[in-house]
């Protein structure tokens, strides 16, 4: 038997889907949660084989629980209806074994879940192509500095809390603004906000 933990803020999604994956034969809901937290507690007292989750969740998000679950033994698929670039590869970097849209066909949803059981993994291949086409443009250094100016940080700030000058900071705008095609500061976390590469 399959044990599953589902994790899903919409209570008419939870129950639908609860419902639905209770009709397979090899498949039991074992815990429903409607935040990530939850989720993460549950996986701890139940023990299952997959906890299946969606990303955009109050308290924590899917990505950040899947992040703690990492060690887990318990398997993640997340299961949403962004199909982002960045979400994609946070959810790669958090070894997720599965990425499904919610638009696909249950009984394809019920079959990823045993394909992922068996060891293997299951991304949605519009993802796949996605993530091809659209690479996160920029440096590890030039993220810090975006995430900064997104949660309203000035130039001085920046370079105080980076240990760098303020024209360090002013050079590495110029070059996230070039790399991302936009005019201002504005532009630039609005579009990596949308791609999913920040939060």
């Amino acid at each position: 038997m399959i044990r599953i933990v589902l994790a899903e803020d919409q209570t008419m999604l939870l129950g639908a889907l609860g419902a639905l994956l209770n009709l397979e034969e090899d498949i039991e809901i074992v815990g429903k949660a409607s935040n990530g937290e939850e989720a993460v507690r549950l996986v701890k007292e139940q023990q299952p084989d997959i906890c299946m989750m969606d990303i955009e969740m109050p308290i924590k998000s899917g990505l950040d629980a899947a992040e703690e679950l990492k060690d887990n033994n318990c398997k993640v698929i997340i299961l949403t209806t962004f199909a982002r670039t960045g979400y994609f590869e946070r959810a790669r970097n958090a070894k997720v074994s599965g990425y499904l849209l919610k638009d696909s066909p249950s009984e394809e949803l019920a079959n990823s879940i045993r394909v992922i059981v068996s060891g293997r993994k299951v991304y949605s291949p519009e993802l796949i192509d996605l993530a091809y086409k659209n690479e996160n443009p920029l440096t590890e250094r030039e993220e810090q500095v975006i995430r900064l100016l997104a949660v309203g940080k000035n130039t001085k700030e920046i370079a105080k809390e980076l240990y760098i000058t303020t024209g360090t900071v002013r050079n590495y705008i110029s070059v996230i603004l070039d790399k991302l095609e936009v005019g201002n500061r504005i532009e630039a976390i609005a579009k990596l906000k949308d791609s999913g590469w920040i939060e």
